[in-house]
């Protein structure tokens, strides 16, 4: 499909057939890899996942080199993701500052150290910072070898302080609105200025300090979007305690594991939580998690935000705020009820001076082996990138109105719902609902009634709002918005032009942002009115940002443009994560153990002639459904937990909504009894318990074997094809033990389908 519009470039057909078979090729040869070097960290499944949704186009005839041959490897993967269609350049609203961003961006490389000093001392407040624009030696020490990178070592300063106190001791800025509350239901809002946020997390400092927690301490934050959700993480950073926020989706089991591997004593949630309608007792879950892994012997407070009181306007009635939550469990002496407390805590609290190279947060992520991964982030360093970064990609100016409408329980809603925004002075919107409650116009009634002009939300919102037309955003005044902003996966050409078209009215700059948790802020995103707009990539590295192709095989550097191979970071920045909580050895072998001397991504990229970068895929087995990244192997565990499951495989397949679908094959023990029906949905509820309902699979298949070859190794890209609907792409499946079991799993898959 070539697309061509006006005053834009035609479109570039690349071949399908062209890139998938060099990068299989590539690929199924570093799985054959000895056990030492590049080929040590291949897991035996190794694959790529299909994270965006891109319309097939021709295929590029006549190669019949044995480069483009499918490699003959049991293991190997069916294919990398494709970019079967490269859409059209849209230019950038100011084009003759790409040359510029070139410029800048070479020298921001070639001089890193003072860059980021430059950028240390226009962005932040130091209490103390022992470098100048003469002396830049020593900003960054260590390296990917050791992962021992340290930035700014000797300085001090306070993320919290910068966020808030600092805007707010400027009479200018003091009664800005910093932050808006944008509940449940639609007008339900509370506007809070910079100096109303000092007060109230100061007293939320104060409170958490009356029952013990002081710096070094990790808080386990489990609540809604209310409020004090973003106001707890600036207090934990404002007397050096280190936050763990977990998503409260997640069940009782996932935050029970989380708060056991950190050793939090202190556990901060709600007694509920909404979202359309739906109540979630977040308390009750804090309770049964507590139960498990040894918890009892762990936590010692638990401190309870009632959401109905804590939602109200200071300018409410006393009667509007009165307690409400009579239905709580309660344990005497291990449970404090935060709205009875604040109101006798002072309103200010100082601010803990931090080394640069403290710990700020702990967030967690999946792996590939089952267990999540803790990542611990700085406190200088992360500052400093959340606001280069919110300032850089989003073109932020004083007057913005910033919708990250992300959960603080993931890194987007650290970075550019809560820091972000508030290091560089700026108002941002919390949001607690969902898009489509009450109706699929609920984004865009905000974005009219707060008159928002930057609004930043995920693929999979973007696709499920699609499906009901477009006349629903015409119906609002969408006049205010400048720029906007994706974030999670690729987004595909036909979700960007919507998008582009329909929300942004042909006006507003799409900024397609590449990044994860690990690296604390965008590393990959086209700059608003600088870098030209291409649907489906994230275009050019941020500033600072030396990215690199990899030869998956070799590990090394693929020059030019026009070719495929694994994203890598050939040089440290300031936000990246300094290791894995507990497991540092962990954070060397998946981060920096693959390709010496680099920063693996874990994702597969091609680079198109422009030099534009397209995400094509994950090369591990971690799933992107709905923006969130899933473990094949979590999924698995939970699974097999079940008494009459005896092994499970999981796999992934495209979505038109989520990206991605989880597919779980289950075999069963010769004790069970249970009807299948029955025992699928035990399943289905198993992996909700142990993970979170977003884990669930679209189908369990029950079967009477997995397809394994002759050694015992279960050849996921047999389940990867039939899940997809390509079984007559299989090939030969000669190497399976049992090739009949191929028929029953294309019929289970069928059946579940129809």
């Amino acid at each position: 499909l070539n697309i061509t519009s006006q005053n834009h470039k035609p479109t570039a057909i690349i071949s399908r057939k062209m890139i998938a078979a060099i990068t299989t090729h590539a690929l199924a040869l570093l799985v054959q890899l000895s056990g030492n070097g590049v080929g040590a960290f291949v897991p035996s499944s190794l694959s790529t996942r299909n994270r965006a949704i891109i319309q097939p186009t021709a295929s590029y005839q006549g190669i019949n080199s044995p480069l483009f041959l499918a490699a003959d490897n049991e293991d190997a993967p069916d294919h990398m993701p494709v970019m079967e269609e490269v859409a059209s350049t849209y230019d950038a609203k100011i084009t003759h500052q790409f040359d510029r961003y070139k410029l800048d961006h070479a020298n921001s490389l070639s001089h890193n150290a003072q860059y980021w000093n430059q950028r240390a001392t226009d962005l932040l407040t130091w209490e103390h910072y022992p470098f100048d624009s003469n002396n830049c030696d020593g900003i960054m020490t260590g390296g990917f070898e050791h992962g021992d990178v340290t930035w700014f070592a000797g300085a001090r300063m306070n993320i919290c302080y910068n966020a808030v106190d600092r805007h707010a001791q400027d009479p200018t800025k003091a009664k800005k609105v910093a932050m808006i509350w944008e509940g449940d239901e639609p007008g339900q809002s509370i506007e809070f200025t910079y100096a109303d946020l000092q007060r109230k997390i100061s007293e939320i400092a104060n409170a958490m300090k009356s029952q013990g927690v002081k710096k070094g301490d990790v808080v386990t934050i489990y609540m809604p979007m209310i409020p004090q959700l973003p106001m707890t993480m600036l207090a934990c950073a404002r007397i050096g305690a280190i936050h763990s926020v977990v998503f409260a989706g997640f069940s009782s089991e996932a935050l029970s594991s989380r708060i056991a591997a950190s050793n939090s004593k202190v556990v901060i949630t709600a007694d509920v939580g909404m979202r359309g309608t739906k109540e979630i007792k977040l308390k009750k879950i804090v309770d049964e998690a507590i139960e498990k892994n040894n918890c009892e012997d762990i936590v010692s407070k638990v401190l309870v935000f009632e959401r109905e009181r804590s939602t109200v306007p200071d300018s409410a009635d006393t009667e509007e705020k009165s307690s409400g939550s009579s239905d709580m469990n309660w344990v005497s002496g291990r449970d404090v009820n935060m709205n009875d407390l604040l109101p006798k805590q002072r309103p200010y609290c100082p601010p803990e001076s931090m080394h640069a190279e403290d710990p700020s947060f702990i967030l967690y992520t999946s792996g590939s082996t089952g267990m999540p991964k803790g990542l611990v982030h700085s406190t200088a360093g992360y500052a400093l990138y959340a606001a280069s970064t919110y300032q850089t990609s989003f073109d932020y100016q004083p007057d913005d109105i910033f919708a990250c409408v992300a959960d603080c329980g993931w890194i987007t809603g650290h970075t550019y719902a809560v820091y972000g925004p508030l290091l560089s002075g700026g108002t941002t919107v919390i949001f607690e609902s969902t898009p489509l409650y009450p109706d699929a116009g609920r984004y865009w009634d905000m974005v009219e009634r707060h008159k928002i002009t930057v609004f930043y939300t995920a693929p999979t919102a973007i696709r499920s709002l699609i499906r009901f037309g477009d006349d629903v955003p015409k119906k609002y005044d969408l006049s205010s918005l400048r720029i906007l902003g994706t974030v999670g996966e690729p987004i595909n050409p036909a979700a960007w032009n919507w998008y582009y078209n329909e929300i942004g009215q042909k006006k507003c700059t799409i900024v397609d942002t590449y990044w994860q948790t690990e690296t604390g802020g965008h590393i990959v995103t086209n700059i608003p009115g600088v870098t030209p707009m291409k649907p489906g990539s994230c275009t050019l590295p941020l500033y600072g940002i030396d990215t690199v192709v990899l030869d998956p095989m070799t590990g090394e550097i693929v020059e030019g443009n026009d070719v495929s191979g694994v994203l890598a970071i050939r040089s440290p920045w300031p936000g990246m994560a300094r290791t894995c909580l507990g497991d540092h050895e962990r954070y060397l072998a998946t981060y920096f153990k693959p390709y010496a001397g680099y920063y693996f991504t874990g994702d597969a990229v091609y680079r198109d002639k422009d030099g534009f970068y397209f995400i094509t895929g994950r090369v591990d087995d971690v799933l992107n459904v709905s923006g969130h990244r899933i473990g094949t192997a979590e999924v698995e565990s939970a699974l097999v937990k079940h008494p009459s499951v005896a092994q499970a495989a999981v796999v992934g397949r495209p979505h038109p909504i989520k990206g991605e679908a989880i597919i779980a094959f289950a075999t069963l023990t010769e004790s069970n009894a249970e009807e299948e029906d029955e025992l699928v949905k035990e399943l289905r509820m198993l992996i909700r318990g142990e993970i979170g309902p977003f884990a669930a699979p679209d189908i369990i298949a029950l079967t009477p074997a997995l397809p394994m070859t002759r050694s015992g190794k279960i050849m996921r890209r047999v389940l990867r094809k039939i899940s997809a609907g390509e079984a007559d792409e299989l090939g030969d499946v000669s190497t399976l033990a049992d090739p009949s079991v191929v028929d029953t799993l294309i019929d289970l898959v069928a059946a579940a389908d129809a």
